[in-house]
């Protein structure tokens, strides 16, 4: 629940802060300017999309993993809808511009403190995410980095796709370059400071599924 709280807040404010956010929540905003769909509908069904494509990338069904990931992007949608509210409410989207460039970075490392939390304890969490740990442990040697760099991909072509009929690109600034340089680093070092305790499991149930 901390890690869900922790990953809707930062998004939220990285969004309210309108200097850039996470390139997914980034992607999310630019559907909802080009078709009018609610942010939130939108975060979920890219997040069942997400939670579709896991169940391909460890090749056999898991529907505790799938049940469980789709019940978390509900609360999360949710929780982000609320948040970014709350925000415009005391005026974070009207705060001067260095102001908002912190408060959207603030955001992005919040976030990616929160996937490190529940990456690790590999419960529940938000389907994206769970795609970076697959990609990272069955496909990339542990490489925290470059599964958030190869999982950048689809939501940088969404929000190219969404620029055509709409003629511009949103949530897209200097602090979603910060995102696509640092996700990766944050998460490796909160995996390291933040609760070292807790750490990775994903191997070994991914070999008992197995």
């Amino acid at each position: 629940m901390a890690g869900l709280i922790c990953n809707a807040f930062g998004n939220a404010l990285s969004i309210a802060g309108n200097m850039g956010s996470g390139v997914w929540s980034a992607s999310a905003v630019n559907l909802h300017n080009w078709t009018g769909v609610g942010l939130g509908v939108l975060l979920f069904c890219i997040g069942v999309i997400n939670a579709i494509t896991n169940q391909i990338l460890i090749h056999h069904w898991d529907g505790k993993r799938f049940f469980g990931e789709v019940l978390f992007v509900m609360f999360f949608g949710t929780f982000v809808q609320y948040f970014v509210r709350w925000f415009d409410s005391i005026g974070v989207n009207t705060a001067p511009i260095i102001w908002r460039l912190i408060l959207s970075c603030t955001g992005i490392a919040l976030f990616c403190v929160g996937i490190s939390l529940y990456q690790r304890a590999n419960i529940v969490m938000h389907p994206n995410d769970d795609t970076t740990n697959i990609l990272r442990f069955m496909y990339l040697k542990g490489n925290a980095t470059a599964s958030q760099l190869l999982d950048f991909l689809p939501p940088l072509i969404v929000c190219a796709i969404a620029y055509f009929p709409t003629g511009r690109i949103d949530s897209i600034n200097l602090a979603t370059l910060f995102s696509i340089i640092c996700n990766g680093f944050i998460i490796a070092a909160a995996d390291r400071y933040i609760w070292p305790h807790l750490t990775h499991n994903f191997r070994t149930k991914t070999a008992e599924t197995n």
